[in-house]
């Protein structure tokens, strides 16, 4: 008998798609505490969507991020963050099963494509599908599918943000980003900005040059919004969604 298959939702575009286009057994929601309030109301309209209840996968020594990196006092390095070991990584290996298939929304997007590849890489025991990359469909396309669906996708798409993740993302360094968190979420702005002197870190790159988030230019532009659209892959995929 073949293992359950578990499509990782995470309230964002990708992952919605990836989960509706597979059908799986199970559909996995780590619990991060730290994503924008509007996400809940989009786990909610895409559990209607499946059809199916969304089962939480979290973390029984942390509750959110900030409590990952106030105790762990460290926010990235060359291995990664906290936060996704914490929060992500070590809930899934308690939640999984050796004979699981696991179903992941990288898009066909270049950066998602090498993303996976290194997935594949870093756990290659793992049983592992990616049918977005496999059906060419882009973070764009997905944003369009989600929509075409008649389903309102998480307001921070709208905001500039790439993908519906934690509030902040530590992972992230470009200066539009941070930008953009200072403009719509200036309490975590702040909230990070204390915490990155705290810890002597630097989390924003500026010219190749790594500064504290208190001397982004006032001025910096944020980044700008994928705009949704549907390509001939797509479009074809779409006839698969139900």
């Amino acid at each position: 008998m073949s293992g359950r298959r578990v499509s990782w939702y995470s309230c964002g575009a990708a992952s919605a798609v990836a989960t509706k286009l597979s059908r799986p057994d199970i559909i996995a929601y780590n619990v991060t505490g730290s994503e924008d309030v509007d996400n809940a109301r989009f786990y909610k309209d895409c559990e209607k969507w499946f059809g199916n209840e969304i089962t939480r996968v979290g973390s029984a020594d942390f509750k959110d991020t900030w409590d990952v990196w106030d105790r762990r006092r460290y926010l990235r390095d060359r291995n990664g963050a906290p936060c996704t070991q914490e929060l992500k990584i070590k809930p899934r290996l308690q939640f999984q099963r050796p004979d699981d298939i696991h179903i992941f929304g990288y898009t066909a997007d270049r950066a998602d494509v090498k993303r996976a590849e290194g997935f594949r890489d870093h756990w290659p025991d793992l049983i592992v599908e990616f049918p977005l990359i496999e059906r060419g469909i882009t973070k764009s396309g997905c944003l369009a599918m989600i929509e075409s669906a008649g389903l309102r996708l998480p307001r921070v798409y709208a905001m500039g943000l790439p993908n519906a993740n934690c509030i902040p993302c530590v992972k992230a360094s470009s200066p539009g980003y941070w930008s953009l968190i200072r403009n719509y979420f200036p309490e975590e702005f702040e909230k990070m900005n204390c915490l990155c002197k705290s810890l002597n870190y630097k989390v924003c790159r500026v010219h190749g040059e790594w500064i504290h988030l208190d001397e982004l230019p006032d001025d910096w532009p944020m980044a700008e919004p994928i705009a949704p659209e549907c390509d001939f892959l797509c479009g074809l995929a779409e006839g698969d969604l139900g």
